[in-house]
């Protein structure tokens, strides 16, 4: 995903937000068709959501070392990956829901074998098997099927399926403007079995004072929520959660979409 404008901000996790198609018709931010019009309209112009790689590196580094294979879910017209090619790393898949953009993406980076481009669907993945990718890297991606229709089922089948994707003791990073009280119980369904720690990054416009350094992690209390009073030093932080499947580590089987917790039937 990209823009040159706001990404979506899901203050209410279970409300749909949708936009106007140019036909009238109103497109939400999980629809393909969505995404086709923005990429046609920016013509495909460079933009990476909520950080650079830079900002991101000490995480990458730390987690997903340069020789792992790499997941980009809803990698839109984004510098992240090919700055990521840069900086060492050998095989990056990046998948999103856009033909358009990843048509464009295809063109640029042709001639870059580190980097493969597929029209991908991140709530189905079938395409590839279970347990083949060292790391994933979502910014944006998750925010965005919050805002769309039937958005927790949408981030169910999301979690669930970069969860199978992992091999055991793989490494999921979530960049996201989503905190714990909201973020936690998708990570948390009874099928995952993640070890999660939290970081916060400002945003790269915050010119306030921070005193923590960056891979400093922010405790959780044990029902997953900030510690009473914590607030950061940038009141738009982004959540950085560094989710390690344990499943295959334990013993526990990979999940099925047979597993995902439809909400109730009222």
């Amino acid at each position: 995903m990209s823009s040159s404008s706001p990404p979506p901000r899901p203050d209410d996790d279970d409300g749909a937000q949708e936009v106007g198609a140019s036909d009238g018709r109103s497109l939400g931010y999980g629809e393909a068709e969505y995404w086709d019009a923005r990429y046609v309209e920016e013509g495909g112009a460079p933009y990476d959501w909520y950080q650079r790689y830079d900002a991101l590196r000490p995480f990458v580094r730390c987690f997903a070392p340069p020789a792992s294979r790499i997941l980009m879910v809803g990698c839109g017209s984004a510098l992240m990956s090919e700055d990521m090619v840069t900086d060492g790393y050998v095989e990056i898949v990046n998948i999103d829901i856009s033909s358009v953009v990843i048509e464009m993406m295809r063109k640029k980076y042709f001639d870059v074998p580190q980097l493969q481009y597929l029209r991908m669907d991140v709530r189905d993945m079938s395409m590839f098997p279970d347990e083949s990718f060292d790391c994933a890297i979502d910014k944006g991606t998750l925010d965005s099927l919050m805002c769309g229709v039937d958005a927790p089922l949408s981030a169910a089948q999301m979690i669930l399926e970069v969860d199978r994707l992992l091999k055991p003791g793989g490494t999921f990073i979530l960049i996201t403007y989503g905190d714990p009280s909201v973020r936690m119980p998708h990570l948390n369904q009874s099928a995952c079995d993640w070890k999660v720690v939290l970081y916060i990054l400002p945003r790269p416009v915050f010119t306030g004072k921070i005193t923590r350094r960056v891979l400093d992690p922010v405790p959780l209390t044990e029902r997953g929520r900030l510690p009473d009073g914590f607030v950061p030093e940038d009141p738009d932080s982004h959540y950085v959660y560094v989710c390690k499947k344990m499943q295959g580590l334990t013993g526990t089987g990979s999940p099925t979409v047979n597993h995902i917790e439809r909400p109730a039937v009222t």
